[in-house]
């Protein structure tokens, strides 16, 4: 799993048994109350810098524990012991703090300008910048993943796997990142020691997966707010105030068209047609469950967390609607529920100096990507999910991304060859791919399910026939 810190010497996301003494409900039973807290004494073990550590047997052992847990808060009000005024609040934090978000943020900056210098046209593109930034040892900082974009595709279906059918800032950063997992996981079963040494993965004893290591952090950057439920920071959550349907509506998943977000309870009659994405909220949502390594990859690793998402200052002044989507959504018990090395992993929410100014929308349909190890930026039409013409790198001659369906089935069998991993089969189609990832698969219809029953909505899904390809 992911590490989530870097203050000190190491720290990790929640632990297993962290979450779990957090959220025993008072009503538990005393024999499963005396048992959890018997793991925990035996577990626990302090670092120098007083973060707790535990083993992953352990963690599957209280994980497994039948214990009584609360269910997940109403969406109104919110749940009273966490005043509304605090989730706009900053979270208080050590000086050192600010400074990483604000150095990771100049980072950034340093890094985009750099890579469209020789492409001012493009600098607008950085209104919607978004980024993964990578931390070492809580001193290094490393930009591994961009992308940009506020559009997603507008044309009808096609299932060759050669289209991006979303270009949103996040998403497209997180498809980047994706293709930097890639790279590290071949370093990794390269065979070579000094490559294997370079790489973020690491095998971990207990399993056959392997995990990132455990001095690096992984950090999310966005220029804006995204689109979704997280836009509501002037929703005044007051029962007096709102009634509790507006304010469901508002807090519901939302689905994006043409660069439009609309609650999944109201589509507009004329978009009903249309390929539509679930919102960039939402799927930050669906992230701090499964993490961001998506299907295909948790056949190899474990889930990877973000420790702390960041928010460019340029037109956002508040995080509180995004505070309220990712925090107040989906309640840390849902953790008791979901497969082995699965959470609900809450990461912090602070706002820096923005790393590239937003200008006034134009209408700009450009969406730019580059991860670490790429030698240029490529450029994407996100109505047409294509790469443009002018993009620095094209691929070949149907102009797909390198962000497509395609090309990380292609990648993924690839990683199937040089891990030797004969079980997984060869030839599969992405749809057949995917589905190899079982625990990762049972936590998403879990959390589908859990989203569905507080009334959040119907998670929208694609069409599955666009993942009957092979490449």
């Amino acid at each position: 799993m992911a590490s989530v810190g870097g203050w000190g010497q190491t720290t990790k996301v929640p632990s297993f048994a962290q979450i779990l003494k957090k959220n025993l409900s008072p009503q538990e039973p005393p024999s499963a109350d005396t048992q959890i807290k018997a793991c925990l004494a035996s577990a626990y073990s302090e670092t120098e810098d007083g973060i707790a550590k535990i083993t992953q047997v352990t963690a599957h052992l209280m994980k497994n524990t039948d214990a009584t847990y609360v269910t997940g808060p109403p969406l109104l009000p919110v749940e009273p012991d966490i005043p509304v005024e605090a989730l706009s609040s900053p979270r208080p934090c050590a000086g050192k703090r600010s400074f990483v978000r604000e150095k990771i943020a100049s980072v950034l900056k340093e890094k985009f300008l750099d890579l469209v210098e020789k492409y001012p046209q493009f600098k607008s593109c950085g209104s919607s910048l978004a980024a993964f930034v990578m931390e070492k040892d809580g001193q290094e900082w490393e930009v591994v993943a961009i992308g940009t974009g506020d559009f997603n595709y507008s044309q009808s279906t096609l299932n060759d796997g050669r289209i991006l059918h979303d270009s949103h800032a996040i998403v497209s950063a997180r498809r980047s990142l994706l293709r930097y997992f890639y790279r590290q996981l071949l370093l990794f079963y390269s065979g070579n020691t000094v490559m294997m040494n370079k790489s973020i993965f690491i095998r971990q004893p207990e399993t056959d997966l392997l995990s990132l290591k455990q001095n690096l952090n992984l950090y999310l950057y966005m220029n804006q707010l995204p689109k979704g439920a997280a836009q509501i920071s002037n929703l005044d959550l007051s029962p007096h105030s709102l009634s509790a349907q507006e304010a469901n509506d508002q807090l519901s998943l939302h689905i994006s068209v043409e660069g439009k977000s609309y609650p999944v309870f109201f589509q507009p009659q004329d978009i009903t047609n249309h390929i539509s994405s679930i919102s960039a909220t939402d799927k930050l949502t669906k992230w701090e469950v499964l993490g961001v390594q998506g299907a295909l990859l948790s056949i190899f690793i474990q889930p990877v967390y973000v420790y702390s998402i960041i928010v460019g200052d340029a037109n956002c002044n508040s995080t509180r609607g995004l505070e309220i989507a990712l925090k107040q959504r989906i309640d840390d018990a849902f953790t008791s529920r979901l497969p082995m090395f699965y959470l609900v992993n809450k990461p912090y929410i602070s706002i820096v100096t923005a790393a590239n100014s937003v200008q006034t929308a134009s209408g700009n349909c450009f969406s730019l990507n580059w991860s670490q190890g790429d030698s240029s930026l490529e450029i994407v039409d996100a109505l047409l999910g294509k790469i443009t013409k002018s993009s620095p790198f094209k691929s070949g001659h149907t102009m797909a991304s390198r962000l497509c369906k395609a090309a990380m089935l292609s990648r993924f069998n690839l990683l199937v060859k040089e891990s030797r991993k004969e079980d997984i089969g060869c030839g599969l189609t992405y749809h057949e791919a995917k589905r190899r990832a079982l625990p990762y698969q049972e936590a998403k219809s879990l959390l589908k399910s859990y989203l569905k029953e507080h009334g959040y909505g119907i998670w929208i899904e694609k069409p599955d026939i666009i993942g009957f390809f092979t490449v």
